[in-house]
């Protein structure tokens, strides 16, 4: 879908009263939301929880056996899986690990979207131009000839996301992109994706087990003058957002906490912080 379509479209994802079974489990339990430019859903949950199985659905992997999926303003439930590719190619998603190609360079990696995605191939210099943006974007452009296998566990992610933003899609789906990592690398990986959100108006759904992420998300903004996250205004001085003083929510970020495959909770962070639910505060460190 070519990017005047999307931007024309009501919303880039929506689920509507969405069940998907395997076999007698229930993966996902009447599902609904959605997302719109520069969105952000933290999606937190207990394993097995449906985290997981909601991005699959979200892009046609797995199919609901009720309920509906839009996908940059298109119903995809029956869509057949050439149609799937195409809308596909509107979205960018980074994998759990980073999900590299071993087999091939950082350059190969990142330009994979580029080259397999439908109609016309960009001729190779372009395509080797936004790969060279999208790795000085994550601050890497000097990894082009290395292999994945010789980076560190951060670095594979930040070409991850690289790889993920390359096309500039207007939606991004991370699974767990901090999983695995050091505090300290994880928070410049959600710091990459607050400075793509804000740089670009992308919305993203974000599957975490680290609820600082979701921090991170609801309370800075990159500021493009500067280079760097500043605190999110509360005066509807940054970006446009809504005013509210505290408790609002400037960057509109909506935390989703998942069991069973329900979503048992929905809102922003100082109302999830407030719940008295013993399992949404599971997911709730007890400095926030």
């Amino acid at each position: 879908m070519n990017p005047a379509s999307v931007a024309k479209a009501e919303s880039l994802l929506r689920f509507e009263k969405v069940t998907l079974h395997f076999d007698d489990i229930v993966a996902l339990d009447s599902v609904s939301f959605e997302l719109h430019a520069g969105d952000t859903r933290v999606v937190l949950g207990a394993a097995g929880s449906g985290k997981t199985t909601l991005l699959k659905a979200a892009i046609g992997l797995i199919r609901p056996g009720s309920g509906q999926i839009f996908l940059l303003g298109e119903e995809i439930t029956g869509l057949k899986e050439s149609q799937l590719f195409q809308l596909r190619s509107g979205v960018g998603v980074l994998f759990q690990e980073g999900g590299l190609f071993d087999s091939i360079t950082v350059e190969e990696n990142v330009a994979y979207p580029l080259l397999n995605r439908s109609g016309p191939t960009e001729p190779p210099a372009e395509v080797e131009t936004r790969v060279r943006e999208a790795l000085r974007f994550v601050e890497l452009e000097q990894t082009m000839e290395q292999y994945p296998s010789e980076l560190s566990g951060g670095m594979r992610r930040r070409v991850g996301i690289a790889r993920a933003v390359v096309s500039e899609p207007p939606l991004v789906l991370y699974d767990s992109p901090t999983a695995g990592l050091d505090p300290i690398t994880a928070n410049t990986i959600m710091a990459l994706i607050v400075k793509e959100r804000d740089s670009k108006d992308t919305a993203n759904l974000i599957v975490t087990q680290r609820y600082q992420d979701g921090q991170l998300m609801a309370n800075f903004r990159y500021n493009p003058k500067s280079g760097h996250l500043e605190p999110a205004s509360t005066n509807g001085a940054s970006g446009g957002q809504a005013s509210g003083g505290q408790g609002s929510n400037p960057t509109r970020t909506i935390f989703m906490v998942m069991k069973d495959g329900r979503v048992v909770f929905e809102g922003p962070q100082h109302e999830l912080e407030a719940s008295r639910d013993d399992y949404v505060q599971k997911f709730v460190p007890k400095f926030a």
